[in-house]
């Protein structure tokens, strides 16, 4: 059968079949969502399994497969055939798979460690500061980048090695993050060699640092956060390998105007963020330029307002994974996976580079998501062939890793 013909039955026995087996009790594999048109796969067959967060990289160098977690470890799948297969077993925390080899890194403890995902050869790379933690690897994945906090004061939000992945959200977190901000606790950002271990410090604070995200093509470029409550933090960040450069990529013009989960876009010449002016009013998904400066700004409307936004690797398309009425945007309708088509607004005024460049982002809805439970966030991307956005999901009850199409179903 024609892969084609094939594609037309399936679509025919997902329509009629139910989204439970009646014999099994075995949730579906694939399914059209009605609401939407297109195509939803579930990826994994572990209760429990996840795919990675939106801005870690969860696609192997060649494109072929997606890294993702049990609860027993770290498995990966091949994005054509599906098939699936365990790559390191036991308790760990997952930091992100390479732009340039094969490898996922991960913390097992206190040890930074690698493992190819085809050959299963594993390296112990350096043990972590006292508490510290590993976030990021660089573009030609010679080093990693991490925090630590100084002293014997214990933080009151931690992401340290010693613990394992965790998926939903704190009950708390808004009370979390303001006791953590005040703290005020000594924190270093250091660097690990992965050829040698060596652990160097390149940055200290009393601010809270995190959400560390190398650029993916300039190995010496690294975007890190001051984090805490959003309105009170001047969040988003960029500085060399060595310390130097540091720059702040954003600057607040209004009371309340708040903007983060920061992103970078394949090419490395752009960073994205979720930006509000003022705070749970109008919604854009800004972008700088880092060689530039100049910055782009798409308008979305409150129900299409997303958790996590993501981008295609050519930069046409972005998507969301919208949130539920508890979120900031507080949106009537707004659990949906999105599509978004970027268009900017034709510019009829002064050319002038320090302006930001007005767009707006047209919505498409990929997936009803009104029996997912959004303390789980999606965490949406991009396959690497740019045809599927995959995301978390617990509509099915356990969490799994599903993929929608982003065309629609024939």
């Amino acid at each position: 059968m024609k892969k084609s013909a094939m594609r037309i039955a399936l679509a025919a026995a997902v329509l009629a079949a139910p989204l439970c087996s009646q014999n099994s009790g075995e949730p579906p594999k694939s399914w059209i969502d009605p609401d939407t048109g297109h195509r939803i796969v579930r990826l994994t067959d572990e209760p429990g399994s996840a795919s990675l967060y939106f801005n870690q990289n969860g696609y192997t160098a060649d494109g072929k497969e997606m890294v993702y977690t049990t609860p027993e470890g770290i498995s990966v799948l091949n994005l054509e055939t599906h098939a699936a297969r365990q790559v390191v077993k036991g308790r760990l925390r997952i930091i992100v798979t390479g732009h340039k080899t094969q490898n996922v890194y991960y913390l097992r403890g206190d040890r930074v460690c690698s493992t190819d995902v085809d050959s299963g050869v594993t390296r112990e790379i350096a043990t972590l500061p006292p508490q510290g933690t590993v976030a990021t690897i660089n573009a030609d994945e010679t080093l990693l980048a991490g925090t630590y906090t100084e002293g014997s004061r214990q933080a009151p939000y931690t992401t340290g090695g010693q613990q394992p992945q965790q998926l939903l959200q704190p009950q708390n977190k808004g009370q979390m993050m303001e006791e953590r901000l005040a703290a005020h606790i000594p924190m270093g950002l250091f660097t690990i060699n992965v050829k040698t271990g060596e652990v160097k410090t390149i940055h200290k604070s009393t601010d809270w640092l995190n959400h560390l995200e190398f650029s993916p093509t300039d190995p010496t470029l690294l975007m890190f956060c001051h984090e805490g409550p959003w309105h009170k933090v001047e969040r988003i960040w960029t500085m060399r390998t060595d310390g130097s450069h540091t720059t702040k990529v954003h600057t607040r013009t209004m009371a309340m105007e708040i903007f983060g989960h920061e992103f970078w876009s394949a090419d490395g010449k752009t960073i994205w963020y979720d930006l509000q002016t003022p705070r749970g009013e109008v919604f854009w998904l800004a972008g700088y330029n880092v060689g530039t400066g100049v910055r782009t700004w798409y308008h979305l409307e409150r129900d299409e307002w997303s958790i996590h936004f993501n981008v295609t690797r050519d930069g046409t398309l972005f998507c969301g994974d919208g949130g539920d009425p508890g979120q900031v945007a507080h949106a009537r309708n707004g659990q949906w996976i999105y599509l978004f088509r970027p268009e900017l607004t034709v510019n009829r005024g002064i050319e002038d580079k320090n302006l930001v460049n007005p767009g707006v982002l047209h919505a498409e809805k990929l997936v009803n998501m009104a029996k997912h439970d959004y303390r789980l966030e999606p965490n949406v991307s991009f396959t690497p062939d740019q045809k599927w956005v995959v995301f978390r999901s617990n509509m099915l009850g356990p969490t799994y890793a599903f993929a929608v199409e982003v065309a629609k179903a024939q």
